[in-house]
């Protein structure tokens, strides 16, 4: 990339404060496929991907599926979305924004083998799940996004003990970003405020309305810029 991601992930802070909601009309075509962070609110169409939509007056497909997972065999309910990588289809797309990773590692690794499925994820060599979905996404000539979790705000969260695993899968993420001037890994570290439950649901994992419209309002400047 031309500029570290941690310059990205500020300007992007600093312009929400000074240009308010990102605006970029025209026909993008956007797709959005990940686990419950991009999915929290779809229900009632006040999830990530509507919030792209709203700033950026464009449609955005979503492909988002709670309790999805990079890393998953089944074959039925895989291509009913709990496969990240089956949440693809084929299209002109120009962004693809997806986030995954989390489920594998609080739910597939059961705090015992965490190393072993982290390296399934992404390894120190830049191979696994991961590298390979964003590769296939690339392919079909779309820029990607690749979005990491919300922190816990230091309140009691069920995945607290995954701290350290949760960053050093997104550490690997973005040094896998900054090889491609086509790859953009948007962090969340700085969104939460220590001590602050808005941004979290009641269950202190999943995201608030607050969050994804402020996620998704991240997004969109990165698209609009």
């Amino acid at each position: 990339m031309s500029f570290p991601i941690r310059v990205l992930t500020a300007a992007i802070s600093l312009l929400g404060i000074l240009a308010g909601p990102a605006t970029a009309g025209g026909t993008q075509k956007i797709l959005t496929m990940g686990d419950s962070l991009m999915a929290s609110h779809g229900i009632s169409q006040r999830a990530i991907p509507d919030a792209i939509e709203n700033a950026l007056d464009v449609k955005v497909e979503d492909h988002s599926f709670m309790g999805a997972r990079i890393l998953y065999k089944l074959p039925i309910t895989g291509r009913l979305g709990l496969s990240i990588p089956k949440q693809y289809r084929r299209g002109d797309w120009d962004w693809v924004v997806v986030n995954g990773g989390g489920n594998d590692l609080w739910m597939g690794c059961g705090c015992l083998r965490c190393t072993r499925k982290m390296n399934k994820l992404i390894g120190e060599n830049g191979k696994g799940g991961i590298p390979k979905l964003i590769t296939k996404l690339r392919r079909g000539g779309a820029r990607v996004i690749y979005l990491g979790y919300l922190r816990s705000p230091g309140l009691g969260s069920p995945i607290e003990h995954c701290k350290d695993e949760g960053n050093e899968l997104e550490r690997r993420i973005e040094e896998y970003a900054q090889k491609d001037d086509g790859v953009y890994f948007l962090s969340l570290a700085d969104l939460v405020p220590f001590g602050d439950s808005s941004y979290h649901a009641v269950d202190m994992i999943h995201p608030s309305l607050k969050a994804s419209r402020e996620i998704g309002q991240r997004i969109a400047r990165i698209i609009a810029e």
